[in-house]
Order: C-alpha cells, then structure tokens, then sequence
C-alpha cells in the first residue's frame, strides 16, 4: 500500500539488497533488536536494487518496514541515494544486507556519535573475514585514496556508518561514489570519526564486490580528487597546463627561428617546428577547456539537477 509519511521518526536505517533473499528475514530480526534497544521512535528502509531472485517478495513478507523499489539494478551508491532522500530521521544509519555488518554495533557508532560531538561515524572492519582477493584490492585502493585524497580512514567500504541529517542532506551520490563519502564529507567541512566494529564472514549469496567494481570505484577517486582540489577554480589545473605548453611551443618556435635566421638552417624536414605548434595549439585549447569547465561548474552549482539518474518504480511500507 501506499505509504504515509512519518514526523516523529528520529532514526532512519537504511539498507541497500541485490539478490539477498537467503539473508532478509535474520537481518530484519536484528536490526529490529538493536534499533529496540534505543528506546527511541525509527524507521528501517531497505532499497531493492533491482534483485532478480525472491528478494523483493521476502521484503514484502516483513512488518514496520519502509521498502524503495528501484526500476533496475543501478548500484549501491545509487540505492543509499535513494533511501537517503527518502529518510526522515534526525540520524541516518547504513549498513549492508548481506549479515556481514553486525547491528549490535550500532548502538556503539552512536554512542561516539554524541559524545563527541560528530557529524558522521564510520565502521571500521579491522580483522575483515572476506576472501584474500577482496582484501588485496582493499589495501590498494586504501594506498591509492591516501596518496591522491589524504584520506586518513581505515574503512572508506564500510557501509555501517551513523550520519546526522544535515549531513547526509547535503550528498547526491551513484557510481561507485559510496566508497568516497567520507571524503565529500570531510570536503565539505563535515567531522567524522570511526570506531572498530564486528565483521561477519559472508554464509548466504555471493559478493557483489570484484575487480570491475574496482576499476571503476579508481576512476571515481579521480573524479573526488579533482573536485577536492579544483572544484572552486577548475580553470587552475586546465589554466596551468595550458600555460605551459603555450609557452613551451612559442620557446621552441622561437628557437627554431633563431637558428633558421642567424644560422642559416634548413627547418623544412624538422620535426620541432610542427611539434612548437602543437603545444602552441593545445595549450589555447587547455586553456579554452578550462574556462568552459569553469562556468559549468557555477551552472551546476546555481541550477537544480536536470535528468533524473535513476526511478523508483514503488514506495511501500508494511
């Protein structure tokens, strides 16, 4: 049935699942037990990621629960997006639907939460139980965030995580960006902090997580690194490398010219001078590019997003 908004909600959990049948009733059973345990009114909300198997059946079989149907399978990100715009809770709390993160350590993340006065906490899966393969991948990219992005975080995957709401209001996320939102955050002023939490070995299902997801969660490290240092400016970095090759091609022009007046060189077969005026070229064009990247950036600042990235197909609540 169509479902009606709450107001008194003040904690909201949200839960992206693709083809995780096998583990919904036993998440659901402890979720509940440890959000009971607060003592305060809340929401569970799990996103169907476009699951081809009974995962959306098995959901539906569930009691005081908010379920966002997505049209297809669109990704993590894209699901905690969804279910991050849907949530009404004063504190939004993820975590995975595979059993891998452990409920009963929510209450911990909040607790550092309060008394110190964060933003956002994040879990940090110190003895992780994936497979050797996954836990290679993971020490590269966390080598690779710390050398582009400074990011001191031990567990940027770690998708059990406590966020205020004015935090988590401000993301708008999808591709592989949820393993970057500590580092949005913490560009954009947020405070955050981590605390060790149980990691689970995975029993039922299959990991979505693999070197494909790897080579595009690389190239969104670049995407943040860019925005973290040129965001404001774009013109900067597109500026300074068209600079240099303009006055990089003009030396060399000037040189060749040199030679060919004072000492007499036939230039028609060196290969210089049409290099000189391609950096000459290019670096008009760099410098072009940058602007233009420049005033998008304020377009897009100053407009509203235009195409949707993804649909809801239903909103129900049991």
């Amino acid at each position: 049935m169509a479902m009606q908004r709450k107001t008194n909600v003040y904690y909201s959990l949200v839960v992206p699942v693709f083809n995780e049948q096998e583990n919904i009733f036993q998440l659901d059973d402890e979720i509940k037990k440890a959000m009971d345990s607060l003592k305060k009114p809340y929401e569970v909300i799990y996103i169907n990621d476009g699951s081809t198997d009974g995962t959306l059946n098995e959901l539906s079989s569930l009691k005081r629960i908010k379920i966002i149907n997505l049209n297809k399978n669109y990704g993590q990100a894209t699901a905690l997006d969804a279910g991050f715009k849907e949530a009404l809770g004063e504190i939004i709390i993820s975590m995975d639907g595979d059993l891998q993160n452990d409920p009963k350590d929510i209450p911990k993340l909040l607790e550092k939460l309060n008394t110190e006065n964060l933003d956002v906490v994040c879990g940090w899966r110190k003895n992780r139980k994936d497979k050797s393969g996954i836990k290679i991948l993971t020490k590269i990219g966390r080598f690779m965030r710390k050398a582009l992005i400074k990011d001191d975080v031990h567990d940027t995957g770690c998708t059990l995580r406590v966020y205020r709401r004015k935090a988590v209001k401000s993301l708008d996320i999808s591709g592989e960006m949820h393993r970057y939102i500590l580092a949005i955050l913490r560009w954009k002023g947020f405070k955050i902090g981590e605390v060790v939490v149980n990691h689970r070995p995975r029993i039922n299902g299959k990991t979505k997580y693999g070197y494909n997801k790897a080579v595009r969660g690389f190239i969104d490290l670049l995407y943040i690194w860019f925005i973290d240092k040129y965001s404001q400016r774009p013109l900067h970095i597109f500026g300074s490398v068209g600079i240099f090759s303009f006055l990089l091609g003009t030396l060399i022009e000037i040189f060749l010219l040199g030679i060919k007046i004072f000492g007499r060189v036939d230039l028609s077969d060196n290969a210089w001078f049409p290099l000189g005026f391609f950096f000459i070229i290019g670096g008009l064009i760099a410098f072009s590019f940058g602007i233009t990247i420049d005033l998008l950036m304020k377009i897009h600042l100053n407009n509203s997003p235009h195409e949707r990235r993804y649909y809801v197909r239903d909103i129900l609540e049991r």
